[in-house]
């Protein structure tokens, strides 16, 4: 579980969705990107460690973890470790528990993330029972609590409450379904690691409320844009000349178009929002250092 949480956003590009939509739409030419499949090319090819093999030498059941979702085109080159995208049936147990916790981890942080830089108000999160719950305890017990101690309380409250839930419901489907083995698991009806009907549904209406108010914000979308611009410059220019590239990161960029652009995206994806922005700088600005 732990190697599969560490692991599974290894692929994602700088500045998050809007960096891979460009660098996917940069791709499409050349067979996309999608920064889960990244994830795993990077655990599997580009880590070099050892003397004997690329890659890390993962387990079966990590990598699959790994892979949290893959279209069927996709899953055919793959192999068996893309089989249950075709054959159908539910992810590993160590899987489902960490699709959770990240589903968990990504829309609290993007909550305390909002209110912190001023794209959400308090106010209208009150919409949301899952805030709103933790909103109105904590102001009866601590009445006069200052807001930024009222935003972290019910942050980590609302933490709890899925935690809690999740851990508590998903026992429960343990004990009832008795699963014998990972075929067992694989040929249920549906995930055994699960929030409870009422929890789920106050989770989606926080992740409604997150996609309208905040991904949708009129601030984030310039952002995006900007990131979507960075991001195409970058792979233009790599491509139109690639000894601009490090040379250990030019790969077979000599082979063929397709051999360029993958490592190019290679490049690119492993960037963090900051060195993009650095290496635009260093490639476009002339008065900075290259």
């Amino acid at each position: 579980v732990e190697a599969i949480a560490l692991a599974h956003d290894l692929g994602h590009t700088p500045f998050g969705h809007a960096g891979q939509d460009a660098l996917n739409a940069c791709m499409r030419p050349f067979g996309g990107f999608e920064h889960n499949l990244q994830s795993l090319r990077i655990v599997d090819r580009l880590e070099c460690r050892y003397a004997d093999f690329d890659g890390l030498n993962l387990t079966f059941e990590t990598r699959e973890g790994i892979l949290k979702h893959c279209s069927a085109e996709n899953a055919r080159g793959l192999g068996d470790v893309a089989g249950r995208f075709l054959r159908g049936g539910q992810p590993s147990l160590e899987a489902q528990l960490t699709n959770l916790a990240d589903e968990i981890a990504y829309n609290n942080h993007d909550v305390d993330d909002g209110l912190r830089a001023g794209l959400l108000e308090l106010d209208a999160l009150l919409e949301v029972r899952l805030f709103r719950r933790e909103h109105d305890e904590i102001l009866a017990r601590h009445p006069g609590i200052e807001r930024r101690r009222l935003r972290h309380e019910i942050v980590r409250r609302m933490i709890n409450r899925l935690v809690v839930d999740l851990i508590e419901t998903s026992c429960a489907r343990f004990a009832a379904a008795a699963p014998s083995s990972l075929d067992h698991v694989r040929a249920l009806d549906g995930p055994l690691v699960a929030f409870s009907d009422g929890v789920r549904e106050e989770n989606l209406e926080l992740k409604r409320f997150l996609r309208e108010h905040l991904y949708r914000h009129y601030r984030v979308h310039r952002m995006s844009m900007k990131a979507q611009r960075l991001i195409r410059r970058l792979f233009d220019a790599y491509m139109n000349d690639p000894r601009i590239l490090p040379p250990e990161h030019r790969g077979d960029t000599g082979a063929d178009d397709r051999a360029r652009a993958r490592a190019v995206a290679d490049y690119i994806a492993g960037m963090t929002d900051r060195f993009a922005i650095a290496e635009h700088g260093r490639l476009f600005n002339p008065s900075r250092a290259s």
